[in-house]
């Protein structure tokens, strides 16, 4: 009959029921009596040797043994040590307890206290490739990298969840923005190349500051700069065509700087010519006033003398621009002789004492020279009219 027929025992050993549970119990038992002769217990009672169980003093033992070495074991977790470069974040439950510096360092074994190792000494980058437009509208692709250090650990431990994604993200944007603000011969060229990545560093600095992430970035490159093949051939007509607007703009500024001088030049002469001839009209009439007012008291004093001197200086200013010569013959039965030809020669007509005068003060002519009555003449005149 086959062991496992119904109504049969199904042990296959026999009338020993459950026989692994008992190996199981025997190998503690005597684990337990190792111990106990280890550290100086005597043999246990009767029912030991009978293989029944150990007494309870001696299964006491041997619990306080295993959790002594464990708690051994648990407490050594707490043992750390922490190079010259790193530095330990010790929380506590979760917050924030201190910070370890170099050296072996001890801390209350998790679950209750943890510690993150945070190298604040290394230098680390990384190099990413955007394509972006410049000021005057133009694509570049720009290749740079990104050096920089955890300076802060406890910063870099709890104010962003993913401090290095974050770098990422505030590099890009900066040099975007700093690209963005700048000309394709700017960002071209070598000295616009480095004003860009100290600018963009400047800006990543601040605002890795304003997140609290506890990284300082020690360099910025730009590795490379390039323009598209697909838009090449319209950013060089694009180029050459703000060369040429730049071209003729210095141009026209260059006409305008000589042009200008010469009129303003020309205008201030003008002004000044019409000022001087304003103050010499001013001043002649300022003369013929006081002339007048003279004559009026003149006048005033003598008037049969004074008529009898203007009409002396009237007629002589009258004869004086004829050339004609009157001689007296009744005056004598002298002949005179008088050089006619040269007397007519030598006369030319006189321009009244008004027309002198605003020949001589109008602006732009020279005044003219006036010739005049040669003395003789003049005195024979007055001797005539006084007679």
């Amino acid at each position: 009959m086959a062991w496992n027929d119904p109504g049969k025992n199904r042990n296959p050993w026999g009338n020993r029921p459950d026989r692994g549970s008992a190996d199981l119990d025997d190998a503690l038992r005597n684990f337990q009596r190792k111990l106990g002769r280890l550290f100086g217990g005597g043999g246990g009672g009767g029912s030991e040797g009978n293989g029944s169980e150990p007494s309870a003093p001696r299964r006491s033992v041997g619990a306080l043994i295993i959790g002594a070495v464990l708690l051994a074991v648990w407490g050594g977790t707490g043992v750390y040590t922490v190079d010259a470069a790193e530095r330990a974040v010790v929380t506590r439950f979760g917050r924030y307890v201190a910070t370890a510096m170099p050296g072996i360092r001890v801390h209350i074994p998790w679950p209750i206290e943890a510690r993150q190792i945070v190298n604040v000494e290394s230098v680390e980058g990384f190099s990413d490739e955007t394509r972006m437009l410049t000021s005057d509208e133009n694509l570049v692709d720009i290749k740079f990298t990104v050096q920089y250090r955890r300076a802060e650990p406890v910063r870099y431990a709890f104010s962003v969840r993913d401090p290095e994604d974050t770098l990422g993200e505030v590099s890009e944007s900066a040099i975007r923005e700093i690209v963005g603000r700048s000309r394709l011969d700017v960002v071209l060229g070598g000295g616009g190349r480095q004003e860009i990545t100290a600018r963009t560093k400047e800006l990543v600095q601040r605002t890795l500051e304003a997140y609290a992430t506890g990284i300082e970035v020690t360099t910025v490159n730009v590795e490379n700069v390039g323009v598209p093949e697909q838009v090449q051939t319209s950013q060089r007509d694009a180029i050459k065509a703000r060369e040429d607007k730049e071209r003729l703009g210095l141009e026209a500024q260059a006409y305008a700087n000589d042009i200008l001088p010469k009129a303003r030049g020309s205008a201030s002469r003008q002004t000044e010519d019409a000022q001087a001839y304003r103050t010499r009209i001013v001043a002649d009439a300022e003369g013929e006033a006081a002339r007048f007012s003279s004559l009026l008291d003149a006048y005033e004093r003598a008037p049969g003398v004074t008529r009898q001197r203007l009409y002396y200086e009237t007629i002589e200013e009258v004869l004086g621009n004829t050339n004609k010569v009157l001689v007296d013959t009744k005056a004598g039965g002298n002949v005179l002789y008088l050089p006619l030809d040269k007397l007519t020669e030598r006369r030319t007509p006189t321009l009244t004492l008004d027309e002198q005068r605003q020949s001589a003060t109008a602006p732009g002519n020279s005044p003219r020279e006036t010739q005049e009555v040669p003395s003789t003449t003049v005195d024979a005149r007055r001797e005539r009219g006084t007679r």
